[in-house]
């Protein structure tokens, strides 16, 4: 099943949790729930942040970006996700999971390198708040967004492309929930020693480096709060830089687990490894957009005013 004559492979099967029918039915209503908060959440803030003018600055640009890449990036996935749960053995064409492969390695790429402008832009408006205004200026923040966006993008283009140029022998069957690259590769019958060496560069770019912007940015940005005089500005900023840390721990850490090292073999069970991946899937592809909406923008008291100021004049306007 699943070939043509000429012995190449037209589809994959998605296992997912189909040995654990009970934890199908749990995760099936969380993953849905998580999903739906993450519509509402992100598109909540979008729309905020486009309504209100006061709040057409690069940090929210930045947010707003976020927010559409989770949109993005969840849409990509979790339907797929959703599917795997109410069907026992999901069947899914060659080149429908490589398309999803390519959307879901190319939004989890920009996030990433996303991430890191984001900690250069906190960087200057904390270390340099006079000139801020000069130095993210609209010909600076809107290219690095653009850039986050291509290198994602380009990024994923070479490893789909080097993945789909693999063999594929008797097994097509995908111990996971999406057509996750990593799953992918394990089914392959040939040598994907250039593949790993092209997830190790990725590795470098997307994670590594970002990940070391975001680290001494906050070197600096915690060193210049220390300074602040205020006790009440201390703590506030420290509360911000602690809210993004909390993300970034989470994000890249689940990253950092599943891809720093492709060839990898699991130290638990063949029963449990289903389980470990799901959580770790749940973690990284759904916890993290639903909690970002929290933890950037809707604690903030400038996004919370112009919320209440949107509802009262759409309430008015219902008057």
């Amino acid at each position: 099943m699943g070939r043509t004559n000429d012995s190449m492979l037209t589809e994959f099967v998605l296992v997912g949790l189909s040995a654990h029918p009970k934890l199908q039915t749990v995760f099936f209503a969380l993953v849905l729930w998580m999903y739906l908060m993450i519509l509402l959440g992100n598109g909540i803030l979008i729309s905020v942040i486009i309504y209100d003018s006061h709040l057409h600055t690069p940090m929210y640009f930045f947010l707003c970006n976020l927010s559409f890449l989770d949109i993005c990036y969840t849409s990509s996935s979790v339907p797929l996700i959703l599917d795997s749960f109410l069907t026992v053995r999901k069947r899914v064409s060659f080149s429908g999971c490589m398309v999803q492969m390519f959307l879901s390695f190319a939004m989890g790429a920009t996030e990433c390198v996303l991430l890191g402008m984001m900690a250069l832009d906190r960087y200057v408006a904390i270390c340099y708040p006079l000139r801020y205004p000069a130095i993210m200026r609209k010909g600076a923040y809107v290219p690095m967004a653009a850039g986050s966006w291509v290198s994602g993008l380009v990024d994923s283009v070479v490893q789909t492309s080097l993945a789909m140029q693999l063999p594929f022998c008797a097994n097509n069957v995908i111990n996971h929930f999406v057509c996750e690259i990593l799953a992918i590769l394990k089914l392959a019958c040939a040598d994907i020693a250039i593949n790993v060496i092209s997830m190790a560069v990725s590795n470098l770019v997307v994670l590594v480096i970002p990940l070391l912007v975001i680290s001494i940015s906050y070197i600096f940005i915690i060193a210049t709060i220390l300074r602040i005089p205020s006790t009440e500005g201390k703590c506030k900023a420290f509360s911000t830089c602690s809210a993004h840390s909390t993300v970034v721990i989470i994000f890249y850490g689940t990253i950092f687990f599943m891809y720093a090292n492709p060839k990898s073999k699991s130290s638990v069970g063949p029963v449990n490894q289903d389980v470990v991946e799901a959580l770790i899937s749940l973690l990284y592809g759904v916890m993290t957009p639903m909690l970002n909406p929290l933890i950037y923008s809707l604690r903030n008291k400038d996004v919370k005013t112009a919320v209440k100021t949107m509802l009262g004049r759409k309430n008015s306007d219902g008057v």
